[in-house]
């Protein structure tokens, strides 16, 4: 899987560029604010309809202008393909060799991408919802239905959370039909998502453990483990995990009223990581804390070619300067000649690798790119 070409028009600080790429390492160079991260981004929203920057698509389209545009032109196992999303004012649209797709779902997985930047060191040492948008992003990648019960469980669960903060602000009476069907659609969606989610991290886990004791050469052991705010666990069908999760939110519901919330199901689940037995959010070191974030990112690239059958895009966006030597030729050597990879970096001073000596630059300019330094 590779992009041969991304076309923008009206995009962040580029008002029209068509670039073309090779199938192996391509080096983005520029100083801050130039548009080097802006092109990073541009290669995500091609792949994920949705920045990895903003929740507001209206950010991305260039200042006084009417709407953005990312096209791309790309090669997976089935052949050529043109991918095309369009932000504007009132939405954005996708689609797939010039016809329009009405869900995400459907469009999403066609371009599967792996990020690394800096923020994604958070993955670790972040909030829970740091780690609980990595899965969503991920999954949502190799799991059509993944995305679709996830959004119907976000859709629930507003209107849920709406029901409850009104009986509670507005101190009125209240019929619980109302919350009880809600509750049984939240439970169904919840169910689902859980399920794929611990799957997930199953195969995570066999992927990040032998990569990690490699990049720690042999001294450690990495473990990726499921917090559930409910009492479910990988051994249970779904059928039982919707009796647990029933009878959590029975148990729960005079809770919920009091507070005018949810407060149990995937939105407040949470992961962990455990090196040797500890968990390294607490009690890991940095260097430890940067190891686990590569190794899970690192695995992810091999499941991903384990499930759609080849490998996906890697961006790693300004951060080999935040890897040492060592974890820097880990990464390197790792993907040298299997994934198309882009590079963003200020300068490659200091990075001694051929896979970069062999790279194609680019350099950025006040959002123009140029060849040659």
């Amino acid at each position: 899987m590779h992009i041969d070409q991304i076309t923008l028009r009206d995009y962040r600080n580029y008002e029209q560029l068509t670039l073309p790429f090779e199938n192996r390492i391509n080096v983005i160079i520029g100083e801050n604010a130039q548009g080097k991260t802006n092109l990073m981004e541009a290669i995500y929203v091609l792949a994920m309809a949705k920045s990895h920057r903003t929740a507001k698509d209206k950010e991305l389209i260039r200042w006084d202008q009417s709407f953005a545009k990312v096209e791309g032109q790309l090669e997976n196992r089935h052949g050529p393909l043109r991918m095309e999303v369009v932000f504007s004012h009132k939405g954005k649209k996708v689609k797939l060799n010039g016809i329009e797709k009405k869900r995400l779902s459907d469009y999403i997985g066609t371009c599967n991408i792996v990020m690394f930047a800096p923020e994604d060191l958070n993955l670790v040492k972040g909030s829970p919802q740091v780690r609980r948008r990595f899965l969503d992003m991920e999954m949502g990648q190799i799991h059509s239905l993944y995305l679709y019960h996830l959004s119907q469980y976000h859709k629930v669960l507003k209107q849920r959370n709406q029901w409850l903060k009104d009986v509670l602000q507005k101190n009125i009476k209240h019929d619980e039909t109302m919350l009880d069907v809600m509750t049984d659609q939240l439970i169904r969606s919840a169910a689902h998502v859980l399920e794929k989610r611990l799957a997930f991290l199953n195969k995570l886990q066999v992927w990040a453990e032998p990569i990690h004791r490699e990049i720690s050469r042999g001294s450690e052991k990495l473990e990726v483990k499921y917090l559930p705010s409910v009492n479910v666990s990988e051994e249970m069908d779904l059928s039982t995990m919707e009796i647990v999760l029933r009878d959590e939110f029975e148990r729960l519901k005079t809770k919920e009223l009091k507070r005018g919330t949810t407060i149990a199901g995937p939105h407040r689940d949470d992961l962990q990581f455990l090196v040797n037995g500890k968990d390294i959010q607490t009690f890991g070191s940095q260097g430890q804390q940067r190891t686990t974030a590569l190794s899970i990112k690192l695995a992810e690239i091999e499941l991903i070619h384990e499930k759609v059958g080849e490998y996906p895009i890697l961006l790693l966006d300004d951060v080999l300067s935040e890897l040492d030597d060592h974890r820097q030729s880990h990464l390197l050597n790792t993907i040298q000649g299997k994934v198309q990879t882009f590079v963003t970096t200020t300068s490659v001073d200091g990075i001694d690798h051929q896979t970069l000596r062999e790279a194609d630059m680019h350099y950025v300019h006040a959002g123009k790119i140029d060849a040659k330094q």
